[in-house]
């Protein structure tokens, strides 16, 4: 009978919240569970660079600053993708601390969009080994750059070349990556991708279901020429990347249409995530140098309040 009280309260409180235009996942998630923090491995490039930080140190640091889930860069292990005992290691590490293991951030592997075929399927071969080292650390999926040969512009023809060839060459790898359940997923980051439309047609393009995006709050800037930013707004941007995402990146700035920075408004932007019922994991992708882990721990404590206060709405 205690158990049948609490759903008929639980019913009618969802029936009240949904009569006054209220948020349904209040009701429906726990705080812990309305999304979940991890921290990008670039936040601390300047330390791993620097070798004030080892990256096989990474998670168990993390895990130091109450982080349990770590996003790696492959920059910082290039040469291990094919070493299972250095794999094995991180794996060690991260397991023994409770930390999760998110996914790779790939860079320096080719072009989606490089102009010869032959290279398009070296891009392909170049990201394999990362997707069987993603599947050995326990990660959901990796990330990768639709960088392309032709040339940025703001003509539809050019445009629509570059989705064109991107999506072929990403179809490939999530063709290969399908068998080891691991997702590719594609960052705003500069050039064409950071036009949130399209970013999101190649997506659509491209048509697999491992193919997905990681929406990064901050790297909406799409180009420079002669001093003058173009940029693209970071919050319709991240509403039209949401349908397809499987993870995001936080940078406390976002982009408006003019090129202009501003700081990122954190609850319209969860707000707009959240809209899109993604209860994944955001990742905190910014470190100010000299005071990494102080600023990466201002964001965390951002997020959490945002995670209380939408629970509690």
């Amino acid at each position: 009978m205690t158990n049948r009280r609490n759903f008929l309260k639980t019913a009618s409180l969802a029936s009240a919240a949904i009569g006054l235009g209220l948020p349904q996942f209040s009701l429906a998630r726990p705080k812990d569970e309305l999304f979940k923090i991890s921290l990008a491995e670039w936040s601390l490039n300047k330390m791993l660079f620097g070798k004030k930080l080892d990256h096989l140190d990474f998670a168990v640091e993390a895990k130091k600053h109450k982080i349990d889930a770590v996003e790696y860069v492959n920059q910082f292990f290039k040469d291990k993708a094919q070493d299972k005992a250095y794999l094995q290691e991180m794996k060690t590490r991260a397991d023994g601390e409770g930390v999760t293991s998110v996914l790779i951030m790939i860079d320096g592997e080719g072009q989606l969009g490089a102009a010869r075929p032959e290279d398009r399927q070296q891009t392909v071969e170049n990201h394999k080994k990362w997707v069987e080292a993603a599947k050995f650390l326990g990660c959901h999926a990796i990330r990768v750059n639709a960088y392309t040969a032709v040339p940025y512009s703001t003509d539809p023809k050019l445009a629509k070349e570059a989705i064109d060839v991107c999506s072929s060459t990403l179809r490939r790898i999530c063709e290969f990556a399908e068998d080891f359940d691991i997702d590719v997923i594609i960052e705003n980051h500069g050039g064409y991708s950071s036009n949130g439309k399209w970013l999101a047609e190649l997506i659509k393009e491209t048509a697999h279901r491992r193919a997905g995006t990681l929406p990064d709050f901050g790297n909406f800037r799409i180009h420079t020429e002669n001093g003058v930013v173009s940029s693209y707004d970071s919050y319709r941007g991240v509403d039209e990347l949401m349908p397809k995402a499987k993870g995001v990146s936080l940078k406390p700035v976002v982009w408006d249409d003019h090129g202009k920075e501003h700081p990122l408004d954190y609850e319209r932007m969860m707000k707009i995530v959240l809209a899109h019922d993604f209860h994944g994991y955001v990742g905190i992708e910014h470190g100010a140098e000299g005071r990494e882990w102080e600023s990466i721990e201002e964001i965390r404590v951002n997020l959490d309040t945002i995670r209380r206060t939408l629970t509690n709405a």
